[in-house]
């Protein structure tokens, strides 16, 4: 049982990477903000890194929701 938990974790660990990865290339990767005169390169660049973070911050609360459904799961708390 814990083999199969561990693989589904790390699975969903892969997969939450990849779609990170598609969303930065196919979503943000295009987005331009104008209208701003000298500072459009300074809020691209502010406005990409905000969602990347955030990004980030959702697949590791993800990942860490699904670390104590497994360890709930297989110690039996």
């Amino acid at each position: 049982m814990m083999h199969g938990s561990l693989f589904g974790f790390l699975f969903l660990m892969w997969v939450l990477i990849i779609i990170g990865g598609a969303i930065a290339v196919i979503i943000l990767g295009p987005i331009s903000i104008s209208g701003y005169g000298e500072f459009d390169p300074w809020i691209n660049s502010i406005v990409k890194g905000v969602v990347a973070i955030g990004l980030s911050i959702l697949w590791v609360l993800i990942l860490a929701k699904m670390k104590n459904l497994i360890f709930r799961k297989t110690f039996n708390f």
